[in-house]
């Protein structure tokens, strides 16, 4: 294919945008991931750790990912150096192009309760071939070559969509997680359900019969994120959440989901969302008013 190693096209302020990287050697993502927009992940080649809200998935070539918003996730290196994949981002209006039918079944892979799907190797082969075809109009930019990527965007979907409602199980991901991914997960999901309580390291440990060095070692190495950083995001989207769905003062808000210090709940939101709490209530608040 003679690709370039990174190519994007368009950006969060637009209605889908995307990103293709083939990377050398050994890479872990160093921010924090949570966003609004549905994400499709496709990896091309290599391996890759993938946690997605409480449980961490090895994804293969030819694995989908499929992350809807305000999930939290991070990939992260499995000690196998280089790895190809692209990421699809789709904003809600990216939907609002289609007939109502269409939409619905364009969204629906997002909706359910699978996160990965691994695709045989027919239908692995069809979905590299749209990408491949996709990705050189991007490199090579003829005219007309945003048609090509906007209509790929929507073709991805749909034959996610039509494999996802399929009855062959076989190409579903049911692999069995390992007994310490299990454990981790527990301890994942218990930060989920407790989140307004007090939580620390030394506190988990003693619940889960872990020793505090094991439990932040592993726990990182399966997740990517460390204890108090997974902490403070689940904290933080529930607080998105109440941002949105009620009016209750921030500073409720800040202390419903956990925070004993207001400042160091604006501090932790800002570093997450990229905007203060305030901002990010006024913001949605606008995006659902309806058109004069």
């Amino acid at each position: 294919m003679n690709l370039v190693s990174e190519l994007r096209f368009g950006s969060p302020q637009d209605p889908f945008h995307l990103e293709y990287n083939r990377r050398k050697g050994h890479y872990s993502m160093t921010v924090q991931h949570m966003h609004g927009h549905y994400e499709l992940y496709y990896l091309f080649g290599g391996e890759r750790f993938y946690f997605i809200k409480d449980r961490s998935y090895s994804i293969q070539p030819g694995d989908l990912v499929l992350i809807p918003g305000h999930e939290v996730h991070r990939t992260s290196d499995t000690g196998v150096p280089n790895h190809e994949r692209i990421v699809f981002y789709y904003e809600e209006s990216f939907f609002r192009q289609f007939p109502a039918e269409e939409a619905e079944l364009l969204r629906s892979p997002f909706l359910g309760s699978r996160r990965v799907f691994r695709l045989p190797a027919p239908d692995r082969l069809r979905v590299e071939q749209l990408l491949y075809a996709m990705l050189r109009e991007l490199q090579d930019r003829p005219p007309g070559y945003a048609l090509t990527v906007r209509h790929a965007a929507a073709e991805v979907l749909l034959h996610t969509a039509r494999h996802a409602r399929s009855a062959d199980t076989e190409s579903l991901l049911e692999e069995a997680p390992s007994p310490t991914e299990t454990k981790m997960t527990e301890v994942a999901r218990y930060i989920a359900q407790h989140y307004a309580e007090p939580l620390s390291l030394d506190l988990l440990s003693s619940r889960f019969y872990l020793s505090p060095s094991y439990l932040s070692r592993t726990f990182k190495k399966i997740t990517g994120f460390g204890i108090a950083e997974y902490v403070g995001m689940t904290r933080i989207k529930e607080a998105q959440r109440l941002l949105r769905e009620s009016d209750a003062r921030i500073t409720e808000i800040a202390a419903e989901v956990g925070f004993e210090n207001f400042s160091h709940f604006e501090k932790v939101f800002k570093s997450l969302v990229r905007m203060p709490p305030r901002t990010y209530r006024q913001q949605f608040r606008q995006t659902r008013q309806p058109a004069k």
